[in-house]
């Protein structure tokens, strides 16, 4: 018999070059609340230390990547990747069927992602909004999503 876990997969979710410590930290706990398997950011843009009052780092596994080729290389076989940007090609998240296996990059408010990391998604969402959210809170709105929807693509 499966748990709810193997039928809804998994998945992880963290920041292209993060700006701040600040939105590290809500991201991770939002991530703890909402059912992550793991947290990651990638560059050095920010500061080593975050505001993570629940301390998520030691309850779920943390990765670190220096560069995006390096990160992508390391995704989880059989993981997709959903790039969170708010771009012509990237597909309404209210309509989005969010993969069963996933990882969820996000990037920093000022730059978005990189280009690498939108031409290598397999999926780009975006969700109603005119200008650009605090990276935080567009991880939460996405991970919020994930957990209301019971379908899932494969």
């Amino acid at each position: 018999m499966q748990t709810d876990n193997l039928k809804q997969g998994f998945f992880g979710i963290g920041i292209q070059n993060g700006k701040t410590p600040e939105n590290l930290g809500v991201l991770w706990r939002s991530a703890q609340n909402m059912g992550a398997s793991f947290i990651f950011t990638i560059g050095n843009r920010y500061a080593k230390q975050a505001c993570d009052t629940h301390k998520a780092v030691g309850a779920m596994p943390y990765f670190h990547y220096e560069t995006f080729g390096d990160f992508y290389r390391h995704l989880p076989k059989g993981a997709m990747l959903v790039g969170v940007e708010l771009d012509d090609k990237a597909e309404p998240l209210e309509t989005f069927i969010h993969p069963r296996r996933c990882v969820y990059l996000l990037g920093a408010e000022d730059h978005g992602l990189s280009s690498e990391a939108i031409e290598k998604a397999h999926h780009l969402v975006k969700f109603k909004s005119t200008l650009s959210l605090n990276v935080s809170v567009a991880g939460s709105i996405v991970m919020y999503d994930r957990s209301t929807k019971t379908e899932f693509s494969t």
